[in-house]
């Protein structure tokens, strides 16, 4: 777990940040520019894209080979998803601006694996893991919760130019995140039960 969560940890930092920078601050999707955003790539956006297929599936394999000390089958469907909606949109150019606002999402993976570290290092009850079980329920609920709302709302704000991509990649566009938004509201009910439980324990 030390080494798989060292690597998660430096794929998270780097493309949460490369993926705020292109979604939020770069121009490259735009609405002012010409051309369907859709189908907008540029060589900085498809290179992430590489760096993060090559984690997703060296991820998925050490899950496999360990499973299930690693995480159980919802983890390997998460990597699963991820790994092929990444790569579909890393070899096609297409929908690089959602495979971007999913991959936001990874901005809460240090706070996870710092949770861990404090778990092994018995700190349950200190303030350090009560802090981060709050930056937690925060980063989850913006990051994997009201941003998947924001980019169904922007894929419906887009649909004339969504219907416009191949087939497969239609269906990535919808079905990947329904079903990653549908596992993160799920893991958001457990992070709530524990930070209520901790704060419970500390009262």
């Amino acid at each position: 777990m030390y080494f798989g969560s060292g690597i998660s940890t430096v794929h998270a930092v780097f493309i949460s940040a490369l993926s705020l920078y292109l979604v939020f601050w770069s121009n490259l999707f735009s609405d002012e520019l010409a051309g369907l955003l859709v189908f907008r790539s540029s060589p900085l956006s498809t290179f992430g894209l590489g760096v993060s297929v090559g984690y997703f599936v060296s991820d998925l394999a050490m899950i496999l080979w360990l499973y299930p000390s690693l995480g159980g089958i919802e983890y390997v469907i998460h990597h699963s998803l991820s790994g092929i909606a990444v790569a579909y949109s890393m070899f096609t150019g297409e929908a690089h601006l959602y495979t971007y606002m999913v991959l936001i999402s990874e901005v809460t993976t240090p706070e996870i694996n710092i949770r861990w570290y404090l778990d092994t290092a018995g700190m349950k009850r200190s303030t350090a893991y009560l802090i981060n079980g709050i930056v937690i329920f925060l980063a989850w609920l913006v990051a994997r919760v009201l941003l998947f709302g924001y980019m169904f709302y922007h894929v419906y704000l887009h649909y004339t130019q969504v219907i416009k991509m191949h087939i497969f990649g239609y269906i990535l566009v919808f079905g990947v995140p329904a079903v990653l938004a549908t596992m993160n509201l799920m893991w958001f009910g457990k992070i709530i039960k524990g930070v209520l439980k901790t704060l419970a324990k500390r009262q």
